[in-house]
C-alpha cells in the first residue's frame, strides 16, 4: 500500500451530519494511518465546557467561533479530523479546510435515528429525527461541495467504511 500518512500528506477532513461516524471513522482510520486523530466537537468541551452549555448561554454564532479556531489548529496538527456536523455551516471552517482531503460520511434517516435517540445535541433538543432531517437537508448542499468522496455509513460495518475511506486515501494519492 501506497504510504498515505507521510508528514507532507494534506489532513484528511471526515464531514457530515451528526449521528454519521466521524468520530468513530476517524479514530479507526487514523491509528490505521499512524496519524494523530483530532474530534474538534471533543477539543471544545475540553476547552470551553459542554456545547448544549455553550449553545444556550451563548449561542450557536459564538460556537462556531469557537469550532473555527478548534479546526483551524487541527488541520495545523494533521493527520484525520472529525469536525461537528455544522462546522461548514461557518465560512471561516470552510475557508480553512481548502487543501484537505475531504470525506463525506453520509447515514440514512432510520440508521441515525438509532444513533441519535437520547443524544443532548443541542440542534435535536426539540425535533429528535425531523430536526435532524431539516438540518441534513439545509446543509446537504455545503456537504456536497466540500467532499472529494462520500462513504454511506448507514448499515455498514464501521471496518468497512474505514477500509473504503483509506482506500480512496490510496487511489488519491
Amino acid at each position: 500500500m501506497v504510504n498515505v500518512a507521510e508528514p507532507a500528506a494534506a489532513p484528511v477532513v471526515l464531514i457530515g451530519p451528526m449521528g454519521a461516524g466521524k468520530s468513530t471513522v476517524g479514530k479507526r482510520v487514523a491509528r490505521r494511518l499512524g496519524v494523530p486523530f483530532t474530534d474538534t466537537d471533543r477539543v471544545i468541551v475540553r476547552e470551553h465546557g459542554p456545547i448544549p452549555a455553550i449553545f444556550a448561554g451563548r449561542g450557536e454564532p459564538a460556537f462556531r467561533q469557537l469550532e473555527a479556531e478548534a479546526v483551524r489548529k487541527a488541520l495545523a496538527t494533521g493527520g484525520v479530523i472529525a469536525v461537528g456536523g455544522g462546522a461548514v455551516t461557518h465560512a471561516a471552517t470552510r475557508d480553512a479546510l481548502t487543501g484537505a482531503r475531504i470525506v463525506l460520511l453520509t447515514v440514512s434517516p432510520e440508521a441515525v435515528a438509532e444513533r441519535i435517540n437520547g443524544s443532548d445535541r443541542p440542534l435535536l433538543a426539540s425535533g429528535g429525527i425531523d430536526a435532524w432531517q431539516t438540518i441534513m437537508d439545509e446543509r446537504a448542499a455545503t456537504y456536497a461541495a466540500l467532499a472529494h468522496t462520500v462513504v454511506d455509513t448507514s448499515r455498514r460495518p464501521m471496518s468497512h467504511v474505514v477500509d473504503d475511506v483509506l482506500r480512496w486515501l490510496q487511489s488519491a494519492h
